[in-house]
């Protein structure tokens, strides 16, 4: 049996060798210069924007207002006994307490309910729009959101017209008699006539005070009632306006260019109990039963009540919450995007497994749905702590100068005490050093949870 050879001698059983793949090289090799210059630049600006500012700022907080003379922890011991400062901590606190849970679980809450539906991405769109708004946009829009007056403020005028759907305002708050008139006061804000009435004599209730653009609409010129008394023994009255534009009117006389009350109530009182009650017409005109005879007319508080107008939402009780509404309203389509993404990457056979076991929704949402997107709900929470940390515009936009002491902020503080009338650059930077302190503990919470996700 002969062995197969070649030229140089026999063959190799294993046949010919595999050539050596080549040995892929970096793109700047090993020259480490090379590498350097390509992040010197960014190096630069590392340094210049961020390291820089951070070490000047913990320097400079340690030095007194001129930065003349060493203050030690002088600056810091200031943060936590100025009251002003300190309301910034304690605002900072429900801040990072309340708005990135609120929003947190409202934007679950929206991307777990619209995910069935089949306008749920045209929901999701409109819910994310005020992210395309600008810090300093949504403080404008919000600030004529929360105007006191319901004219403007869209807020007071959902609440007023709720409230005044519940408890009638007074129609004619201001209006008053005059000395001159016959009637006195009655107390708590009423109205009495100085003497009975009687259907022989028509009764007069002039009023003064009301602001002819404020009478009701409807309001007709008054009426001056019958000389003649009715059959029926009835009373009847006129109540109006006793005011003439340009004035020549005549006290106590109802003249031609006078408006009646409309819709003022009057009520018959005899030793202390009402008998009987009217209210006036368009032209101020009124008539009360036979049995008013003899009793005293009272026009009662309820005509004169101011009118309701709202919540004072940018009051010092109610600013904080308001502007962490407007930040929710600003944040809330985040969350919700993000937690959709997530909710889309949720194995569906868990959820239908759970349903055949016999869950029912909420038992699926809150066992199943929500452990499974804790990770991406940690992400969304974990960002807006950081973001409310630094809240800043929406405070000092929204806030009216009245109240802004009292819907302070630690980002807020630090531009007041460092640009401010009384501006002292070691407070300012002090706060600007506290701010890093509780951001970073939040970071690197964040750091280790994203290494953390990326070993699994």
């Amino acid at each position: 049996m002969s062995t197969a050879t070649t030229a140089g001698g026999p063959a190799d059983p294993t046949g010919p060798a595999a050539p050596a793949a080549p040995r892929r090289k970096s793109v700047t090799g090993t020259r480490k210069a090379l590498v350097a210059g390509f992040l010197l630049s960014a190096l630069v600006l590392l340094g210049a924007l961020v390291v820089y500012p951070i070490g000047y700022s913990v320097h400079r907080s340690f030095f007194d207002e001129s930065g003349g003379g060493f203050a030690g922890f002088d600056n810091y011991a200031r943060i936590f006994t100025d009251d002003s400062i300190l309301v910034a901590v304690k605002n900072n606190a429900v801040w990072v307490a309340v708005a990135p849970a609120v929003a947190t679980a409202l934007g679950l809450i929206f991307a777990v309910l619209t995910e069935r539906v089949r306008w749920g991405t045209a929901f999701k769109l409109i819910v994310f729009m005020p992210m395309a708004v600008s810090m300093l946009a949504a403080g404008i829009i919000f600030r004529l959101v929360y105007e006191q007056d319901p004219d403007r403020g869209v807020a007071n005028a959902v609440w007023v017209g709720v409230h005044d759907s519940f408890a009638e305002s007074g129609g004619f708050p201001g209006a008053r008699p005059l000395p001159v008139h016959p009637l006195k006061p009655g107390g708590g804000g009423s109205y009495l006539t100085e003497k009975p009435v009687s259907a022989a004599e028509p009764a007069l209730l002039p009023l003064v005070g009301v602001a002819p653009a404020r009478m009701p609409s409807g309001a007709r010129p008054a009426r001056a009632p019958a000389q003649t008394p009715a059959a029926d023994g009835r009373i009847a009255g006129t109540a109006w306006l006793d005011f003439t534009r340009g004035g020549g009117g005549r006290p106590n006389v109802v003249d031609a260019q006078e408006l009646g009350l409309k819709g003022i109530t009057v009520e018959a009182v005899r030793d202390g109990e009402v008998v009987a009650t009217a209210r006036a017409g368009a032209d101020g005109g009124f008539s009360l039963p036979a049995s008013a005879e003899g009793t005293l007319l009272r026009l009662p508080a309820e005509n004169f009540r101011e009118q309701y107008n709202g919540v004072s939402w940018l009051g010092p009780s109610l600013v904080t919450p308001a502007i962490i509404g407007s930040y929710v309203w600003m944040w809330a389509g985040f969350a919700m995007v993000l937690i959709a993404a997530g909710l889309a990457s949720v194995p569906r056979e868990l959820l239908e497994a759970a349903r055949i076991d016999g869950a029912n929704e909420w038992q699926v949402f809150r066992r199943v749905t929500v452990p499974l997107l804790a990770p991406v709900l940690a992400v969304v929470l974990v960002t807006l702590m950081i973001n409310v940390l630094k809240i800043f515009d929406l405070v000092y936009i929204i806030a009216p100068g009245s109240a802004q002491d009292d819907a302070n902020v630690l980002a807020l503080q630090l531009y007041r005490s460092s640009f401010g009338s009384d501006a002292h650059l070691g407070v300012g930077s002090a706060i600007a050093v506290l701010l890093l302190v509780l951001v970073i503990p939040v970071m690197f919470f964040n750091i280790r949870r994203m290494r953390r996700e990326n070993r699994r």
